[in-house]
């Protein structure tokens, strides 16, 4: 129980803040205009309905977690009088989170596609949330986004209330510019700690088992003393791209800083891969191999195949794009929250993925990942402060046109969503909105069946051919 505290505004809760101004990177920098966000779904199975994941906990303990430990999600970004980009926290003038409930007049299995659960005994169905049929049939026309281009809006969430259903819906969008994937899932896990803790005992005076590292100095400094090299997909875009005809000034966090927001992308899919078919893709291709980077293979040069049927010639360059997390890869705590993942870029000719087994293309692009480290992501940050038109000519690159093929992954099939628990359970169904970037997929754990789900930026007439293709099609289930 809250108690009195339930009747309090978020200003008043929001009152213990001090004034600060909190360092940006060069990798925060270059996310602005991005978001990180997430849609889960929480089963009610034994609370009374006002009381499960209600909107006063969740949001009390929200905004007692930003005192405590996140002051940054309220700042606003600027550059001080050193030239430093920073977020700038100003108790006078914060930059205040939208916190709301939507009520559905529907219920939630309206909005669900459903298949078999093959792994379990008992009769059920995996549920797999569909956001086409929920904006196309739930009369809300659009979850609204974060960004710093409207006041108060850099940190949203929205609880889901859907008529008759025993789901509640949680959904969140923040800047990317205050967490990359993992810190974003830190953050989720240490505000459900909040609220257990809030609901156990009605008090908000949480102490979180592992605080978070929010301080980019400890980052800054380990860089500082890093020497770059050179990656070969800087060298590749470089040598085989025309450059951008624009002058950039020395200091790019102003530019950076005013960035547009990226906008999203609506022909969005999901495939399904059940435990059976993952680990059978995995022997199929390579059993050596993980099955992120023999999937990474398999979709690739499915691509290429569709592509070529969509635009009636191959392309003449296939782009992997994989994301790795650089906590793992440098001498970093694991429960620093701000950016530091990144992505390694295969340019691979399309002779190459089309004519290699499985096999020996999912060697190819583990070898391009096998040389990310410090020194790699170093090699990054140096480019987009010395040469940011490399940052944008890479982002004009990377898609499926009639000249390129173009495959992003961000596995987060490992990230402990399971643990986001606000005293009710772990989430049962997981899903996103429209993301930003055609060609880019995300791939996470389906808890129902233990299989993992792809949702994946593509565009419907190349998905249609994809869904013929026959290799493809023995491991996954096209949902949508």
């Amino acid at each position: 129980m809250l108690g009195s505290d339930a009747t309090k505004s978020d200003n008043d809760l929001l009152a213990g803040i001090k004034p600060q101004d909190l360092e940006l990177t060069t990798l925060d920098l270059a996310q602005f205009g991005i978001t990180v966000d997430g849609l889960y779904f929480y089963k009610n199975t034994c609370q009374a309905e006002g009381e499960f994941m209600s909107f006063d906990l969740l949001r009390h303990s929200f905004l007692q977690l930003v005192v405590d430990h996140y002051p940054m999600i309220v700042g606003r970004p600027t550059v001080n009088s050193q030239g430093q980009a920073v977020m700038s926290v100003d108790p006078a003038n914060l930059c205040m989170p939208d916190i709301a409930e939507i009520h559905v007049d529907h219920p939630a299995d309206a909005f669900m596609s459903m298949r078999p659960n093959t792994a379990s005994k008992e009769s059920s169905n995996v549920k797999f949330f569909d956001i086409k049929r929920f904006y196309r049939e739930s009369g809300v026309s659009r979850l609204p986004r974060a960004t710093y281009h409207k006041d108060h809006s850099a940190a949203i969430i929205q609880v889901l209330r859907f008529k008759n259903s025993d789901y509640v819906g949680l959904a969140y969008s923040l800047s990317h510019v205050l967490f990359d994937g993992s810190g974003m899932i830190t953050f989720m896990n240490h505000w459900a700690e909040y609220a257990r803790h809030l609901h156990s005992t009605g008090n908000s005076d949480c102490q979180l088992a592992q605080p978070p590292v929010t301080s980019r100095t400890e980052m800054q400094s380990y860089f500082d003393s890093i020497e770059p090299v050179d990656p070969p997909f800087i060298r590749h875009f470089k040598e085989n791209v025309p450059p951008l005809l624009m002058e950039f000034p020395a200091n790019i966090a102003p530019v950076l800083i005013a960035s547009p927001d990226l906008p999203t992308y609506e022909d969005q899919h999901l495939m399904h891969f059940t435990p059976t078919n993952l680990e059978r893709m995995r022997q199929d291709i390579d059993k050596t191999q993980t099955v992120n980077m023999a999937l990474t293979a398999l979709c690739a040069q499915a691509m290429v195949r569709a592509n070529t049927l969509v635009y009636a010639m191959p392309p003449q360059i296939s782009y992997v794009v994989v994301a790795y997390d650089g906590r793992l890869r440098a001498n970093m705590p694991v429960n620093f929250t701000g950016n530091i993942s990144c992505t390694t870029v295969a340019p691979l000719p399309t002779q190459t993925v089309v004519s290699s087994s499985y096999k020996d293309l999912a060697t190819a692009i583990k070898e391009y990942s096998s040389m990310v480290g410090s020194e790699y992501t170093k090699a990054v940050m140096h480019t987009i402060e010395t040469n940011l038109g490399l940052l944008y000519i890479a982002s004009f690159t990377l898609c499926n046109s009639p000249q390129t093929s173009y495959f992003g992954l961000s596995a987060l099939r490992y990230m402990p969503f399971r643990t986001i628990d606000f005293g009710f359970g772990q989430p049962e169904v997981l899903s996103f909105d429209y993301y930003v970037k055609e060609g880019m997929a995300r791939l996470y754990p389906n808890y129902q069946d233990g299989g993992v789900d792809l949702i994946f930026n593509y565009p419907d007439a190349n998905f249609e051919y994809l869904k013929q293709d026959e290799d493809l099609a023995k491991y996954a289930d096209f949902i949508f």
